[in-house]
């Protein structure tokens, strides 16, 4: 298996890999999940010990609690030795971790299963270096920034293409309102209404510390406006980037344990983040992000059974018709939001700089999806026919793929 996995936040993709996992513990190989941060390594290791462990109907569990172990780069030195051990001798058989994975002199008994989670935020030496340290495992690359399927195909051209589009039963869409500046304190008596029931509220900013020159508002001082003025009586919790990584892991955890009733942070809560009791998303100077980035942080609300809220704020009047905005009121699908921010931005944009020279390349249109399968299928003919390129008919290929792939650096399947 060579295979991308799409899934909207919350869509079960933990539960795919914890299939595939189980299938191959249970034939004797191991199996790795690589996360990008210690928060969602424990995350997923919390999770897959629950779904693995637990004897099913006829008492027989995927896996012992003590053949699923977690690798951070904050575990202590004699359980890491102890880790390395147990995979070297195949008496662990699933390994949860961050790229601590792939900086230790780690070796398997048996290698045959490879999970990669949020796998944009790793270059292709980080996944390759994982791939190797197995015979050629399968590889599941999971993703939920929703990239559109023309920007897949092409980008991810090697990789097979899953699409996990339907949410959990019971869980509802997250009511999406863009409000005015000035209609700020709604959005304050909606979370204390909600702290009211028990629940949690995010409150995100899209600077850490407010420039001479910003008019944005941002995280420190807003935390500390809110805190003593706004939200007297209730605890608020800081996260930015750049407290130490032992800092970050500590305010999320006082959060996920109901310790802060409202979280004030900056965008690194975007990825992973799962407090089933948050329903309320606040996002300031929601017109500075980009739709992926938006829909990212609205999917850390409704992960309960509970109605959740994202308000989203822009900076001033004029931004109020924010086309970006409009749309996430709209629509809760993820796929809907890529493709319009595909269409808003183009290609260049909405891949950053994760793929230099993508936006040389030159189409009829990104949006031809049809035209691209054809490409691909094409591409794959010719792969198999002559990998190397070096038949005389394929030599101008060979030149042109030379010029635009230079210096050659992919993920080799």
């Amino acid at each position: 298996m060579n295979r991308l996995l799409q899934g909207d936040v919350g869509s079960g993709k933990t539960v795919i890999a914890a299939l595939g996992a189980a299938m191959v513990t249970r034939a004797g190989a191991q199996a790795a999940i690589m996360a990008p941060t210690s928060i969602l390594a424990e995350q997923h290791y919390r999770n897959l010990t629950r779904m693995l462990t637990e004897p099913g109907d006829n008492d027989n569990a995927a896996l012992k609690p003590e053949e699923i172990r977690l690798l951070v780069g904050d575990t202590p030195e004699a359980e890491k030795a102890e880790i390395r051990a147990g995979l070297e001798e195949g008496n662990i058989k699933l390994i949860i971790g961050t790229h601590a994975l792939i900086e230790a002199p780690i070796s398997f008994n048996q290698l045959e299963f490879v999970v990669i989670d949020e796998q944009h935020r790793f270059g292709v030496a980080q996944r390759a270096a994982l791939r190797v340290k197995g015979q050629t495992p399968h590889l599941l690359v999971m993703t939920a920034t929703p990239i559109p399927r023309s920007l897949a195909l092409t980008l991810y051209g090697d990789l097979d293409l899953t699409v996990m589009d339907e949410m959990p039963a019971g869980r509802q869409p997250v009511e999406t309102h863009v409000l005015h500046p000035l209609e700020r304190e709604r959005a304050y008596q909606l979370i204390r209404t909600q702290v009211q029931q028990g629940r949690q509220a995010f409150i995100i900013y899209p600077l850490i510390e407010k420039g001479d020159k910003e008019e944005s508002k941002a995280a420190v001082d807003e935390h500390e406006r809110l805190q003593s003025v706004i939200f007297p009586r209730l605890k608020l919790g800081l996260l930015h980037g750049r407290m130490r990584p032992d800092e970050k892991e500590q305010v999320m955890a006082h959060f996920r344990d109901g310790e802060f009733q409202i979280l004030v942070s900056t965008t690194v809560v975007e990825v992973g983040v799962d407090v089933p009791n948050a329903t309320v998303m606040l996002i300031e100077g929601a017109n500075r992000f980009g739709l992926a980035q938006l829909h990212q942080l609205r999917g850390r609300v409704g992960r309960g059974g509970d109605q959740a809220y994202c308000l989203l704020i822009p900076e001033n009047e004029n931004a109020i018709e924010n086309e970006r905005l409009a749309v996430m009121a709209e629509t809760n699908d993820g796929f809907v939001l890529a493709e319009r921010d595909l269409d808003q931005r183009g290609p260049g944009d909405f891949l950053g700089t994760r793929q230099a020279g993508f936006a040389q390349l030159r189409m009829a249109s990104l949006t031809d999806v049809r035209l691209i399968e054809k490409a691909r299928e094409q591409a794959m003919k010719i792969n198999d026919r002559d990998p190397d390129l070096s038949a005389p008919e394929n030599a101008a290929l060979r030149r042109t793929l030379q010029r635009f792939w230079n210096p050659g650096k992919g993920d080799i399947s």
